[in-house]
């Protein structure tokens, strides 16, 4: 069992597993098949990268929903 390490999930405080990625944290939260943007301390990331990113303790997340519309 790994340790939680604390982040910071859109201004709110969370924990996840220590070693866990961004596409873990996203999975868990159930926005891995979402249309989403992710800011990770201050930087957008691509989609393709968020298996590659290890969090830490003290990361900052704010994740944001893609929403359609347009006029009618």
């Amino acid at each position: 069992m790994t340790a939680p390490i604390s982040i910071e999930l859109n201004g709110l405080a969370a924990t996840v597993d220590a070693g866990s990625t961004l596409a873990d944290l996203l999975i868990r939260e159930g926005l891995i098949e979402r249309r989403i943007a992710v800011e990770y301390n201050g930087e957008i990331v691509p989609r393709s990268a968020y298996g590659d990113i290890r969090l830490a303790s003290g990361d900052r997340l704010e994740v944001v929903h893609a929403i359609g519309g347009g006029a009618l």
